[in-house]
């Protein structure tokens, strides 16, 4: 589930393993440049941490990301 905390949108992935992880990451590039809404982000290993946030709103969260972070969910149903 994602969290709204500081004006993000938050959620950590977990995944078997880094190729997972990887492969996760690299859908989610496709489609952030897609909507053209990059998400900041992080990976360690099988992790991946997510945060969203409109920059050009003044770094808070908008509709732009609730959209982005459900079709993020979608890539892993």
């Amino acid at each position: 589930m994602w969290e709204e905390n500081d004006n993000k949108l938050k959620k950590t992935f977990v995944f078997k393993n880094f190729s997972e992880a990887f492969s996760f990451m690299t859908r989610v590039a496709f489609l952030a440049e897609k909507m053209d809404h990059h998400p900041n982000w992080s990976n360690v290993w099988n992790k991946v941490e997510i945060e969203l946030c409109t920059h050009d709103a003044g770094n808070k969260v908008t509709e732009k990301d609730h959209k982005l972070s459900a079709a993020i969910d979608a890539l892993i149903k």
